[in-house]
């Protein structure tokens, strides 16, 4: 499919390579990722792109590779992390930990730490440690990674004790202790029950202000983080190589943040109210992107394909479940949000859970729960029919102590087995 971005953002990428058929031709198709892989970086090389890699004004990285394969890109130095600060400085909730100086805390996937880490270690001509120090874990003055090991649900005493004396620690920074957390939602969801389990919620320090940022977060775990921290807790929407498009208030809605970008909604099937996200961005001016695909779904509160109507983000393309595995005469596939409206409808007991699909007539639901003990069987029983219902199979309930994170350091909803 091809289409016109606006007319100022021709302007911006007319020299280069990878852009100058579509500018000719008046039309730019939907840009997929292996595209901007294929000849990186000649077809993206300019002349001005040239001299500021030989000044050191733009920089060639990897992604964490947390969403997707890890892929090439070219961008000024701490891209994401400026993007991160605009957003906050001006977020109508928490703009005042900005504000106030605060320091910013993150806790989230292992490969983001290890990333900071290698990227420090690399500055001083180094070997990255085995376990990053405190220092090589820090990203700038302001902000610090807590997170060492890959499934937070394995986080030992230790490990939280760690954790808690380093927040202690950031939040002396200010005159009042107050500091940002910077979370993944179920990384700071495990976190809680940790020392509350372990009799240390007393001496964890509350947050002034908290995102979550880096992954689908469950209602059921956004319920949890609501009720467990009196501050806001909002969500911000983006990627490594976009920076950040949208942010939710304190009350879950979500408002655009589309500087120097346009959005573009397209059917991620004929017929779906499932619609994939297409951004043109010259807000990196080093790869301005021209309807690029993120891998992004989103859902409308009319479902009609109008950006601005955007109400939430329900996970990723590439996590569909297609259609065409289904037994219910839907139109479209299923996107980790169904699910999770399903699982949050009935119980706001469960914690992680992630669905098998076995053959054209079975699928189990394998479910935690925040207080470690199975639903009620009148409340498995619904659930079950419920989740059978959405995927068109007769559907087991599977109550476990533990599902694993994957490679990435995120759930994955979904198990076709492939």
């Amino acid at each position: 499919m091809h289409g016109q971005p606006p007319a100022e953002f021709i302007e911006q990428v007319r020299d280069i390579p990878i852009y100058r058929e579509s500018v000719a031709a008046g039309s730019f198709p939907v840009l997929e990722k292996p595209e901007i892989a294929r000849g990186f970086p000649g077809n993206w090389m300019t002349p001005r792109l040239a001299a500021a890699l030989a000044e050191g004004e733009a920089e060639c990285v990897l992604s964490t590779g947390t969403n997707h394969a890890r892929m090439q890109i070219i961008r000024p130095p701490y891209f994401l992390l400026h993007s991160y600060y605009r957003l906050w400085s001006e977020h109508p909730d928490i703009a005042f930990t900005w504000e106030q100086g605060c320091e910013r805390v993150s806790l989230t996937t292992v490969l983001a730490t290890e990333h900071v880490a290698r990227t420090n270690a690399r500055k001083r001509g180094a070997t990255p440690e085995a376990v990053p120090s405190l220092r090589d874990r820090r990203l700038d003055d302001r902000t610090v990674y807590l997170n060492l090991r890959l499934d937070p649900a394995r986080w030992e005493r230790s490990d939280v004790e760690r954790m808690v004396a380093e927040i202690h620690e950031a939040r002396r920074a200010h005159p009042r202790g107050w500091y940002h957390l910077d979370c993944s939602g179920y990384h700071l969801a495990h976190l809680v029950l940790k020392v509350r389990r372990w009799g240390l919620w007393e001496d964890l320090p509350r947050p002034a202000s908290i995102v979550h940022a880096y992954e689908y977060t469950p209602t059921n775990v956004r319920r949890f983080l609501a009720r467990h921290f009196a501050c806001p807790v909002v969500d911000l929407f983006g990627s490594t190589e976009l920076g950040y498009l949208y942010y939710s208030d304190r009350h879950g809605r979500y408002h655009p943040h589309l500087d120097r970008m346009s959005v573009e909604l397209l059917p991620v099937t004929p017929g779906s109210d499932i619609y994939s996200l297409i951004v043109s961005s010259v807000r990196n001016p080093y790869m301005p992107l021209i309807r690029y695909r993120s891998g992004d779904c989103v859902r409308t509160l009319d479902g009609t394909p109008d950006p601005e109507r955007i109400e939430r983000f329900c996970g990723r393309e590439k996590e569909l479940l297609p259609a065409g595995a289904l037994r219910t005469g839907r139109r479209g596939p299923i996107a980790q949000g169904d699910l999770d409206d399903c699982v949050a409808g009935i119980s706001p007991a469960v914690f992680v859970h992630r669905l098998r699909i076995d053959g054209d007539r079975e699928a189990c639901l394998s479910y935690t729960t925040f207080d470690g003990a199975p639903l009620a069987p009148p409340v498995a029983g619904e659930l079950a029919e419920a989740v059978g219902a959405l995927v068109g199979r007769r559907c087991a309930l599977e109550h476990r102590d533990h599902i694993p994170v994957g490679r990435s350091g995120k759930y994955a909803w979904l198990d076709t087995g492939g």
